[in-house]
């Protein structure tokens, strides 16, 4: 549900963030029961095929919300080409959106892991790699400064 916190939260508020990174999100609301386990979770977020609670659903999901010619935050979406639980159309779609959307410099960027899941599971390797490319992403377009710590040697 983080993902689609972070997706949501963008989409109506732009102007709060300068940088997002969406993880593994469900953006499309309206559809998200029609792919594999996505059925299970009418009851979690409700049904887009109930007139009341289409409306509550489209009113704050991420794809149907994004406005074109708004600036929006640098955003590094992302998914893995094999999740079964939020499959990656959900990031595909929006990173596609968002990009057509974006009025502003700031990119949009989409991650995605090959030959991985949801997450459980997923090996060390490839999630220091994912840590590293969202910090690094984070580190340039914030303008952080990145200083050297220093060593035990060193003292």
């Amino acid at each position: 549900n983080g993902g689609l916190l972070v997706g949501a939260s963008i989409t109506q508020r732009p102007d709060l963030f300068a940088a997002a990174l969406p993880a593994v999100g469900v953006m499309d609301m309206l559809r998200f029961h029609k792919f594999t386990i996505g059925w299970a979770w009418v009851d979690d977020y409700g049904s887009p095929e109930v007139d009341e609670q289409f409306h509550a659903l489209s009113a704050y999901s991420p794809l149907h919300n994004l406005k074109p010619g708004t600036r929006y935050p640098a955003v590094l979406m992302t998914t893995a080409d094999h999740d079964d639980r939020v499959v990656p159309g959900h990031s595909f779609k929006f990173a596609a959106a968002l990009q057509a959307a974006q009025a502003g410099p700031a990119p949009v960027l989409i991650r995605i892991e090959t030959s991985a899941g949801h997450g459980r599971g997923t090996p060390t390797s490839k999630l220091i790699d994912e840590v590293t490319d969202q910090w690094s992403f984070l580190v340039r377009t914030l303008g952080m400064e990145v200083t050297r710590l220093a060593t035990s040697a060193s003292l």
